[in-house]
């Protein structure tokens, strides 16, 4: 066994009690220059709102429903007139819950929590979904642009670290509409835009100097295999792709300031499938040669089948630990330097997750 030095017999220390409070990073970030970010803050959307251009992108959303094309599928429902796309939704805005929330990254919950707002229904209706209840069977009730605001101006009272709007591409018109609401009444936080990653880009251009930190998805590097478990979205993976070059030319790398805390920046997502579905591998090359190396990516392993995956039997089962290992060698082996590993089931004798470093 090779014999640690002080140096490194510290470094181990500090890894084993940041794992003891669920802190789950990798990353090569040098703690001077993090040291040296300003705490100052100010979210992009402020400029928008004073100049009036924050109102007028709204509107401008919000005539798209006439003939709906927020998403990908630009299927044509005229929601402006109770049709619903197919997504579900209709112009009604519907909301399953808002609340502070604990379980995202660390650098968006700090110890306020990340200001989670659960927009009901979802473009993309994948088989596998978590919250199927809320994007898929509708879960939730009509709210007002105006209630929306609230909500976010309540999130603020209660000390969150951001406005995290989970899902939120069907209902980008009223989003924006109600930012532009808030911001007159005093929100300062950052926009977090949670996302499955399947975006189109005319939309990203009108949330360009909106969003603050872009949280999205990547889920599949296949086309077949988002075509097959996501409704017939065939284009996710190049569609996606060019959405992740936007949001980081948008936004650059994410670093969080001095305090801990996220509020600029791209962070992605990649929830790691059984026997290849996600083709992680492909994924990791993607972002490793048309991204930064030091590009925020969290490694999700808690896959679970929930909701239709078990008519699925290729996805009808939680990952292996040799699955997610590989998942660590291929990011490592792509030289990406600020990957976080969430999950973690069966390493170090725990599924509850827990820090490592290479």
């Amino acid at each position: 066994m090779k014999k640690l030095s002080r140096r490194e017999f510290v470094k181990w220390c500090f890894y084993a009690a940041a794992s003891s409070l669920g802190i789950l990073y990798l990353s090569s970030f040098d703690r001077k220059e993090k040291t040296n970010l300003t705490s100052k803050f100010e979210p992009s959307y402020l400029r928008l709102h004073k100049s009036g251009q924050l109102r007028k992108r709204g509107q401008e959303l919000w005539q798209i429903m006439k003939s709906c094309a927020l998403c990908p599928r630009r299927c044509g429902a005229n929601r402006l007139a109770g049709k619903q796309g197919f997504c579900q939704a209709s112009s009604q805005l519907e909301i399953s819950s808002y609340h502070p929330h604990f379980g995202e990254e660390k650098p968006l919950v700090g110890k306020g929590g990340s200001g989670a707002i659960f927009f009901t229904n979802c473009s993309l209706r994948c088989v596998f979904c978590i919250n199927w209840e809320i994007s898929q069977e509708g879960r939730g009730r009509v709210r007002s642009i105006d209630e929306l605001a609230q909500m976010m101006l309540d999130l603020q009272a209660r000390g969150c670290h951001n406005i995290n709007l989970v899902t939120p591409t069907h209902y980008l018109p009223h989003i924006v509409l109600a930012v532009e609401e808030a911001a007159a009444k005093g929100l300062r936080l950052p926009l977090v835009y949670n996302t499955c990653g399947w975006e189109r880009l005319e939309m990203l251009e009108v949330l360009n100097g909106i969003i603050d930190i872009y949280l999205p998805d990547f889920k599949y590097s296949s086309s077949a295999m988002s075509a097959k478990y996501s409704s017939g979205a065939q284009s996710y993976p190049e569609v996606t792709q060019k959405a992740l070059l936007v949001m980081h030319r948008q936004v650059g790398v994410a670093r969080p300031l001095a305090d801990g805390i996220m509020r600029r920046g791209l962070m992605i997502r990649h929830l790691v499938m059984p026997g290849g579905v996600s083709g992680t591998k492909g994924v990791i090359e993607w972002i490793a040669s048309s991204l930064p190396k030091d590009t925020y990516l969290n490694l999700m392993s808690q896959y679970q089948p929930f909701y239709k995956a078990f008519s699925y039997p290729e996805i009808a089962r939680r990952i292996t630990v040799g699955e997610y290992k590989d998942a660590i060698f291929w990011a490592k082996e792509a030289g990406l330097t600020n990957v976080h590993l969430q999950g973690m089931i069966g390493l170090e004798g725990s599924d509850k997750g827990s820090s490592y470093a290479f």
